[in-house]
């Protein structure tokens, strides 16, 4: 399918001057944007230039043509490298799929942001950050891609805040959220290949996520580890309780190693955490709980205050990911319930 060409507007070659015509027409995210000159856009698509009108996909709410000519422009401002605009078709493309549910996280009062997650030989060529730090600040990589995902969601998508995008409060993963898998740490097989691909291959994941919440446990015992893990993951007033969601942890070295050396699959780990992570009906608000009953009737059958909810429908919904440096935490990461991540192949 082809596209219209962009339409190109002559300004004076002034930075100040463009910031402030793109913050005028709600086209940035508040911070400063590089300009997407045409050298510079030729420049991103490289090999993809005669491909530029080709359109990938159609963003909710506003459906507009989400060419790659369009994408590389996004990719400009966020001040991405032309080698990681594969990722960001790829990432895009995911987004359309219907399961990621995004016709639904564009226009809430959620938070939900997108969070990113690139795997595979690209990633590592790429330089993207998978330890010290890895979903905060000080990477090229993992805050550029990141931030042209946003971006993209905006011009092309149209979900503009206090418009289409009617989140409450937002949150600062709404900027950039986007980090490597540690497949070189992960003890039960990488994340990377039990999505479906092959080592050699590059990935990219998007997932729906609410929020982040730090587990800084000092445990030495596998059991204990699990015990608090789950105990952090129970909260009310949830949308993967109302619905059934797909909570994701990412797993630091440190406490990868303890859980591994007790002997335990993966599976073991998201069975334990399944069971442990039920929460009553009486935890919810009242209201809350009719939701959850409208919602999970057909999956858990009759429900009352005292069922026990399982945070989602099955164990393997559990994601776990490893990433991060030194230390002794691991982060758990809500989601938004009525959703589930996408994974694309990376075209190189």
């Amino acid at each position: 399918m082809q596209s219209p060409q962009s339409p190109k507007i002559d300004l004076e070659d002034d930075l100040e001057l463009i910031n402030d015509y793109y913050s005028a027409n709600h086209w940035g995210d508040g911070l400063p944007i590089i300009p997407p000159t045409q050298e510079r856009i030729n420049k991103m698509l490289g090999s993809l230039l005669p491909l530029k009108d080709q359109v990938v996909t159609h963003l909710p709410p506003g459906y507009g043509d989400a060419t790659i000519e369009l994408i590389a422009v996004n990719a400009v401002m966020a001040g991405c490298k032309p080698k990681d605009l594969p990722i960001i078709i790829a990432a895009t493309e995911a987004m359309a799929d219907p399961i990621f549910n995004l016709s639904a996280l564009q226009p809430t009062t959620n938070p939900v942001a997108i969070w990113v997650i690139v795997s595979g030989a690209i990633a590592h060529e790429n330089r993207f950050n998978m330890g010290l730090n890895c979903l905060g600040e000080g990477n090229a990589a993992n805050a550029t891609v990141g931030r042209a995902i946003r971006l993209i969601l905006r011009n092309l998508g149209g979900a503009l805040p206090g418009e289409m995008d009617r989140s409450t409060h937002g949150q600062p993963g709404r900027y950039t959220f986007c980090c490597m898998e540690n497949a070189d740490q992960t003890p039960w097989g990488s994340f990377h290949e039990a999505r479906g691909f092959d080592k050699t291959q590059t990935s990219v994941t998007v997932v729906a996520i609410e929020g982040t919440m730090n587990m800084n446990s000092h445990a030495k015992d596998a059991d204990e580890l699990i015990q608090v893990f789950a105990k952090t993951m129970i909260h009310p007033p949830s949308n993967e309780y109302t619905h059934g969601g797909e909570p994701w942890l990412i797993v630091g070295p440190e406490h990868a190693e303890i859980l591994v050396r007790k002997g335990y699959s993966k599976l073991q780990i998201q069975e334990k955490l399944w069971e442990l992570s039920k929460m009553p009906g009486f935890e919810m608000a009242q209201r809350d709980f009719v939701r959850a009953i409208h919602s999970r009737s057909a999956e858990l059958g009759a429900l009352n205050t005292d069922s026990l909810l399982p945070i989602s429908k099955k164990p393997e919904e559990i994601q776990l990911l490893v990433c991060g440096g030194p230390g002794t935490h691991t982060v758990y990461l809500p989601s938004f319930g009525n959703s589930r991540a996408v994974s694309r192949l990376v075209e190189n």
